[in-house]
This record gives structure tokens, sequence and C-alpha cells, in this order.
């Protein structure tokens, strides 16, 4: 599976994305289409320098405008530029989608109607190159998943057209909060704004995930710059991998296949089984594959508990949001963990209580098992009054009346 994985140590920028993206290999020729398809005449302001930051080089993208700061645009100036350009379709929808979460953002920052939104620096000739561009690059290399390393939050202030603003500024914590995202806070980041409004928002359009790949097996590697001097090197990295989804094993005696998973924990003591309770039904609503709690001996003897959830990749962001959102703890552990998993389907056996829901599993040695579904069993036993074993009995006698509703699945 090829694999586009942004690394943004000091910064999430759009102007270092596209140059990231062009150090990658993406032909100029491509942005330069896309931005003629909307009017920006590239050879008079575009332009890709090849550049160092603390003697580590990579490209940096220029825009030269004669455009003045009052020259602001719109959203729906920007949308109807857009949608009346013969961008490439998935370009457009994607280019779309980025002003258009940008616009809500700031409609909520200056309490008006989406309608009325007036871009200051996001509408300016940079914003509209670094999100056409990177939209357009992004369509040319067709990754099958694109992730991104958590973006650092920064710290301080930053002069802008409404003044001196704390970082991070009001549009990125709108985007932060109406998408559920995670920023990075560390206290060795450098200061300043190291996160912006658009380079935030194509990568929540984007990307599949803010998390690192599991593996790097790197096939190619760009770098973009940042414009501003830190005390370190300011980049941004793109690198095309080529990532193995799983290991599979399908011969006449194995049939199995390797998973990787997310386990999140963290010991409580100081919550209430009721919080326990509502925490582990939260979780489980999120999208955690399994959560389980058991009693700990925690420091200065206090009696605690320990709740682990297993979590799909795509999830993690929601469920890290549930821990910190709706739990009592004020941090969680994130490990990286993986199991041997076998193939299963879901069907019906007909029974003299009707049909009951069962499981259908693919063993290594190619028998199948089958087991029916325990809330089935409730069920029908409510219905009749029969005991359970009595109708798990009556169900194993008639497991050759299977008949699946889906496919094999992993």
């Amino acid at each position: 599976m090829k694999q586009l994985f942004f690394d943004c140590p000091t910064g999430l920028a759009g102007d270092m994305l596209l140059g990231s993206l062009v150090d990658l290999g993406v032909p100029l020729n491509v942005i330069e289409s896309a931005l003629s398809a909307v009017g920006i005449e590239t050879k008079s302001c575009f332009k890709i320098q090849e550049g160092k930051s603390f003697g580590l080089r990579g490209k940096r993208v220029l825009v030269e405008s004669n455009e003045t700061k009052k020259n602001h645009r719109r959203w729906v100036d920007i949308k109807n530029l857009i949608v009346d350009s013969t961008l490439k379709e998935i370009v457009k929808q994607n280019s779309l989608k980025v002003f258009e979460a940008l616009a809500y953002a700031e409609s909520s920052v200056h309490g008006i109607d989406i309608a009325l939104v007036e871009f200051h620096e996001i509408g300016s000739l940079d914003t509209l190159v670094d999100v056409i561009g990177v939209c357009a690059a992004i369509e040319h290399l067709a990754p099958e998943r694109i992730c991104c390393t958590p973006p650092p939050a920064g710290s301080g202030f930053v002069q802008t057209e409404h003044g001196k603003l704390p970082v991070p500024v009001p549009a990125v914590l709108e985007l932060v909060k109406n998408h559920q995202i995670i920023l990075s806070s560390k206290d060795d980041e450098p200061l300043g704004e190291l996160t912006t409004p658009t380079g935030l928002a194509l990568m929540i359009v984007l990307a599949d995930a803010f998390s690192r790949p599991k593996s790097l097996s790197i096939k190619s590697l760009g770098i973009g710059l940042g414009t501003r001097k830190l005390d370190r090197p300011n980049l941004l990295r793109a690198c095309l991998l080529e990532v193995e989804e799983c290991k599979k094993f399908n011969s006449s005696i194995q049939n199995f296949a390797w998973q990787e998973i997310y386990k999140q924990e963290s010991w409580i003591d100081d919550a209430t089984p009721e919080d326990i309770s509502m925490l582990r039904s939260r979780l489980v609503a999120a999208g955690a594959i399994e959560v389980v709690s058991q009693p700990i001996h925690m420091k200065k003897g206090r009696q605690g508990i320990s709740v682990i959830a297993l979590v799909r990749e795509n999830d993690l962001d929601k469920l890290r949001m549930v821990w910190l959102l709706h739990g009592v703890t004020i941090g969680i552990r994130e490990t990286l963990e993986g199991r041997w998993v076998l193939p299963r389907r879901i069907g019906v056996c007909l029974t003299p209580f009707g049909e009951i829901n069962a499981k259908q599993v693919r063993r290594p040695n190619g028998q199948l098992t089958i087991k029916p579904e325990h809330d089935e069993l409730v069920r029908i036993s409510s219905k009749t009054g029969k005991t359970i074993d009595e109708i798990r009995n009556e169900f194993f006698l008639r497991t050759e009346t299977f008949s699946s509703t889906e496919e094999w699945k992993i």
C-alpha cells in the first residue's frame, strides 16, 4: 500500500506542505496547470527555491504578489472561483473542502454567518497557491493513505491584521474544536505560530489520521522549508512509504492474519464505579474494539482501576478525546501492539426457535466452527422460558443449516 506521511516537528503550514511535495518529486507543471485553471499566472508570481535551514537543504515556496493587505477575498468569491474553474474534479472538491473548513472557523471566531466571511491573510494569493497546489500534488501522487504527525501548538503571540493574537490563533483553535484534532504541545517547542490555519485545514481534509505510521519503508523523501527563522531547522518532511498492511498466511494448514492495533491505558484512583462504567461505555461507543478493567494497587497504597482499550489506528484521535474529556484521567498510555486473527463471517442457523444469529470461524487447519451470539440465546430464553443451555444444545444439533450473510473477513 502506497502511503504518504507528513512529519511536522517545527510547523504545519501550506507553503511547507507544497515545498515538501515538490521536493518529493511532484512535477512543477502539475501544480502550475492547476493554478492556471483558476486564473493564477504562475510565471510571474510562483517560484520554488532551493534553500537551507541550519545547514539542512529543502525546497521553499515563494509567492510574489502585487496584492495589498486590503485586497481581501470573501468565502463566496473563492468558492465561485474554484467551482467555475477547469480543475480536475477531485482537486476542485478537496480545495473547496479546505476553504469551507476555514470559512466555518472564521465565522465562529467573528460571530458572523459563513456567507459573510471575508478572509484576510487566508484570502491572499499565497493561500490560494498553497491550497490548490497541495490538492493537485496529492491527486498526482494518488496515495492510498495519508497520515500526519500531531501538529505543534506553538506559543506566544503573532502579529496579524487583527492585531497581536495569542498562539494557537483563534482560527486554529476553531479547527481543532470542530474536527476533534489534538495538537502536540511540548516544553521544548519553539516560540511563535507553528501551525497555521491553512496548513491544518489541508491536513484535516486530506489526511486519514494524525499519527505516525507503524513502520518507515521510505521510497522517496521531500523536505519543505518554512520562512521563519527558529532556534532549529524549520522544516516539514514528506515521506512516500510502501506499507504492508498485514502479514497474511494462507496455505493448506494455515489461514490467519496479523493485525496491528493500539492499546490505550489509564490507571485511575479517583473515580467512582459509576464513572468507570460511563467511561467504558463511551470508549466502546467511540469505536474501541474491546475495553477491559481490573483492580490494581497504586502509589500511597491506594486501590485503583486499570482501564484498557484496544483501538484501530483510524479511531485513535476519537478515543483520545473520550479519555481526556469524559474520564477523570489527566493522561493515557498508548502503545502499538498486534494480534493474530482468524477469518470469520456472520450468518444464521435454523432451529425450532427460529433463526439464531451466529459466527462461523475458519481454523488454521481448515476446520469450520460455529458459535451462537449470546444475545440471541438470552432473547430466545426470555421469549420461550427455555434455559440458555437447552437453546444452545438445540443450536449445535443444527449447525449444518448455517447460512452466511456476509463474506469472510479478518
